[in-house]
């Protein structure tokens, strides 16, 4: 980092960025609707967000969205596809680089976990007051079939600065991997 309190997303040097946890998030979209959690424990609890969690040793991110989908809500996602890398830089020197994934095809039926309780919202209702701040920035991308990369700085729940560009698979790829 170029700054010890980031104020700005260029004040991070995100070429050599190292993220201390690698994590994803799975959106199941269905017609005019979207799966979301009321997640109850761990980073963000209390929000409403998308299924996800931290890979495991070895685990490739799109095995991650798949299981943390199946510990949350009790459902395996059948065609999970990549939309976007999201960078998180917390102010008390936390970091997690999320890959996010999209899926409409699951078996079984959304259960409540002790980690999290499902919820089915409409696309034009997403409760954005309950989520991220960062996240209407780049849901509605998601939402369009658009792959993005986005850097966020918080302090705590809030939002300190962000920058959100369309960017693909290959673009990602060229800044620091994407694997399965």
């Amino acid at each position: 980092m170029r700054s010890l309190r980031p104020e700005t997303i260029s004040d991070i040097d995100w070429p050599t960025w190292k993220p201390r946890d690698l994590a994803t998030l799975l959106f199941v979209i269905q017609g005019d609707r979207m799966l979301l959690i009321h997640k109850k424990t761990g980073l963000g609890a209390g929000k409403i967000n998308g299924p996800g969690g931290r890979l495991d040793g070895g685990e490739t991110p799109v095995e991650c969205a798949v299981r943390e989908v199946q510990e949350e809500l009790c459902i395996t996602v059948r065609d999970p596809r990549w939309a976007g890398r999201l960078h998180f830089q917390f102010l008390d020197g936390y970091s997690i680089r999320g890959d996010v994934f999209v899926a409409s095809e699951f078996d079984g039926t959304p259960t409540e976990t002790p980690e999290a309780a499902p919820l089915w919202v409409r696309l034009d209702a997403i409760p954005y007051d309950r989520m991220w701040a960062d996240d209407p920035l780049w849901i509605p991308m998601m939402l369009d079939g658009r792959t993005f990369i986005g850097r966020f700085i918080f302090d705590g729940d809030r939002m300190v600065a962000s920058d959100v560009v369309e960017a693909s698979a290959d673009e990602v790829r060229q800044l620091g991997g994407l694997a399965g």
